[in-house]
């Protein structure tokens, strides 16, 4: 394979130049699980993958209990399909817990703190109960429990990892957080052998092709773990070659290429550039700082003919949304008239026109 060939794959497995997923459900099942820091961004991210899909049917996929947003692989946001949500935790969760020892040690977070706010926060969700963070924290020092500096915030993420918690519907503007055993029915665990080769099928088939460094950064597991999953898969997965590296995906994948040049507008923290521990091949490594900040934050990138081109920023105005490009270089007439094509595929999904600055 060549360069090219791995970025056009990639945008077909990851349901972006193809959009064959019917429901945000689908989506999210299809690509294992899809990074989710910011709510607005993940909403897209779902919604670009997806044909037909708006800004209020992803939010019902939510209300629906289809889809669901907690802390996952890397100890970050993820939302996974709710199906997934509990053999995911069980097998990612026990190791980030563990990394976390030193911080817990540092913000005074022991044994009995966890077990005090985990019967707390049971009580106080109890029959259905939905708290905003504000409520949580309350709740927590109102039972002696201090939140200070980033106690609560650890609290809240550990207690998440253990299954306790997830976060639950939108109340006004505020994330509202419930108790998973009530929100999510139970469901038929795997055995670890089952759940590590089912997390590897999910991310080669999704994010394919792609390196076994790229699933380990994706899932965060160790490399052993993560390669004992890839042999699992491996009967059901082709390998291709590119420089040094060794990149699998799917057999019998056949693209068609969407015509040249075909533009998306992803979102900050997107899976098709967060989603792999190399991203040269989409990015030229001088424009990494502007892709993300140095502190981390990914931005939401133009994509022309699988290259991350660009930045861009969207501005809600009164009846409309503002989307200002930001391209690294100039853009030709034809990229500029599939800039506005992406542009207006946004508007649609929020359901306003677009004013393109």
């Amino acid at each position: 394979m060549t360069a090219s060939d791995i970025v056009y794959h990639r945008l077909y497995n990851q349901r972006i130049a193809q959009r064959a997923c019917e429901t945000p459900g689908q989506a999210v099942a299809w690509m294992g699980a899809i990074q989710a820091q910011d709510y607005a961004s993940v909403k897209w991210a779902i919604g670009l993958r997806c044909s037909g899909a708006t800004d209020s049917s992803v939010e019902q996929a939510f209300a629906n209990k289809t889809i669901v947003r907690t802390w996952l692989m890397r100890g970050t946001l993820h939302v996974v399909g709710a199906s997934d949500v509990r053999w995911m935790l069980a097998l990612a969760a026990p190791g980030i817990i563990a990394n976390s020892a030193r911080r817990y040690w540092q913000l005074g977070l022991d044994d009995a703190t966890f077990a005090h706010s985990r019967e707390t926060l049971t009580g106080a969700l109890q029959g259905g109960r939905r708290l905003t963070r504000g409520e949580i924290m309350l709740t927590l020092e109102g039972a002696g429990i201090s939140t200070e500096g980033q106690r609560g915030y650890h609290i809240l993420r550990h207690l998440a990892q253990e299954g306790l918690i997830c976060f639950g519907p939108i109340q006004g503007n505020q994330q509202t957080f419930v108790s998973l055993d009530e929100w999510v029915p139970q469901t038929g665990a795997l055995e670890r052998d089952e759940a590590l080769a089912e997390l590897a099928w999910r991310h080669f088939a999704s994010h394919g092709p792609a390196t076994l460094q790229d699933f380990v950064w994706w899932s965060g597991l160790l490399v052993a773990e993560a390669r004992a999953g890839l042999e699992m898969i491996k009967p059901r997965l082709r390998q291709e070659t590119l420089d040094d590296g060794t990149y699998w995906l799917p057999q019998d994948v056949s693209i068609v290429k969407d015509p040249s040049p075909a533009a998306y507008l992803l979102p900050a923290y997107d899976e098709y550039f967060l989603g792999y521990k190399e991203r040269s091949l989409v990015l030229d490594p001088k424009y990494d700082k502007r892709a993300v900040s140095s502190n981390g934050v990914f931005r939401p990138v133009i994509v022309i003919d699988g290259q991350v081109v660009g930045i861009w920023k969207r501005t809600l105005k009164k009846g409309a949304v503002s989307i200002t490009p930001s391209p690294f270089n100039s853009l030709t007439d034809a990229e500029n008239q599939a800039l506005v094509g992406a542009a207006n595929r946004y508007g649609a999904f929020l359901g306003l026109p677009v004013v393109l600055e």
